[in-house]
C-alpha cells in the first residue's frame, strides 16, 4: 500500500492531501508548520511517499523529516515532469503552478489548457497540446484586492467575500463585493476568451480556495476541481519516486 502525502505550503494556508494509492482520501489544513505537525502526519497515516510544494519560507528541518521517514521529493524546476518549460528562468517558475499543469497534461493530454488558479494571487497557466509550458499572466487575488482597497483609502473598511451581492450594489460593502468580485469574474472570463480565440481544442480549468465566490458569476460554464493541485502533486511524487 502505498501512502502519499501531498504537501501544499502556499501564502495563505498550508494544505496536506492524502493519497491512498491513486485515490485522495482527503485533504487537511494544517494548523501551523511545526516540524512535530509534520511529523505526527506522517505517523498518523502510515505514510510511504511525499511531496513538498512550497512558495513560502519553511523549516528545512522539515524537509529532513520527510527525508528521513518517506520516500521524499521536493518539487522545484529541477523535478522530473511530464511537460517542458521553455521559458527563460525556470527556476522562477513556483511549485504550486508546476503542479498544476503536471494534472491538465494528466487530465486532458491532447488539449491546450489554461489553468485558473485562485489563491493570493491569480495565476493564468498555459499548457499546449505539445505539453509545453508556455507561461501566462499573475494578478492580484481576492483577498489581496480586499485588503489593498482598505489599506489605500481612508475610509472604505476590510470586508469578507460573499458570492452573494446585487449588480448595482446599495451600500459600501456591497459596492465593494460587487466591484471586486464580478471584475474579477468578468476579468477570469475575459482573458479565457483571448487564448481561446487563439487556439483551437482549447480546455479551461480552474481552482483555489476562492472558486465558490465566483462560480455563480461566469456566465460560461468553466471546469472547476478544488483537489487539482493535489492530482498534480500525485502525479509528479509518482514519477520521481
Amino acid at each position: 500500500m502505498r501512502i502519499t502525502l501531498c504537501f501544499d505550503f502556499g501564502n495563505t494556508r498550508l494544505k496536506c492531501a492524502v493519497f491512498e494509492n491513486d485515490t485522495l482520501i482527503t485533504v487537511d489544513v494544517l494548523a501551523d508548520a511545526n516540524p512535530q505537525t509534520i511529523a505526527d502526519l506522517i505517523l498518523q497515516h502510515k505514510a510511504t511517499h511525499s511531496i513538498l510544494s512550497s512558495v513560502v519560507h519553511h523549516d528545512v528541518a522539515i524537509e529532513n523529516i520527510l527525508q528521513q521517514q518517506t520516500v521524499f521529493h521536493k518539487l522545484d524546476h529541477t523535478s522530473r515532469l511530464p511537460f517542458t518549460t521553455p521559458v527563460g528562468k525556470p527556476e522562477t517558475i513556483g511549485a504550486d503552478r508546476l503542479a498544476l499543469i503536471a494534472a491538465a497534461v494528466q487530465l486532458h493530454p491532447q488539449m491546450h489548457s489554461l489553468v485558473i488558479g485562485l489563491g493570493s494571487c491569480i495565476t493564468y497557466n498555459f499548457v499546449n497540446r505539445f505539453h509545453e509550458f508556455l507561461g501566462g499572466g499573475i494578478s492580484p487575488g481576492l483577498e489581496m484586492r480586499m485588503k489593498a482597497m482598505n489599506q489605500f483609502t481612508a475610509k472604505l473598511p476590510l470586508i469578507k467575500a460573499d458570492w452573494n451581492f446585487p449588480l448595482v450594489g446599495y451600500d459600501t460593502r456591497t459596492n465593494m463585493l460587487s466591484g471586486v468580485i464580478l471584475g474579477m469574474a468578468k476579468e477570469i472570463e475575459g482573458i479565457a476568451d483571448e487564448y481561446a480565440a487563439r487556439y483551437a481544442n482549447f480546455n479551461v480549468l480552474l481552482t483555489g480556495g476562492d472558486m465558490a465566490f465566483f462560480a455563480p458569476h461566469f456566465k460560461k460554464k468553466i471546469f472547476a476541481d478544488p483537489h487539482l493541485i493535489y492530482k498534480g502533486l500525485y502525479a509528479i511524487s509518482k514519477s520521481n519516486s
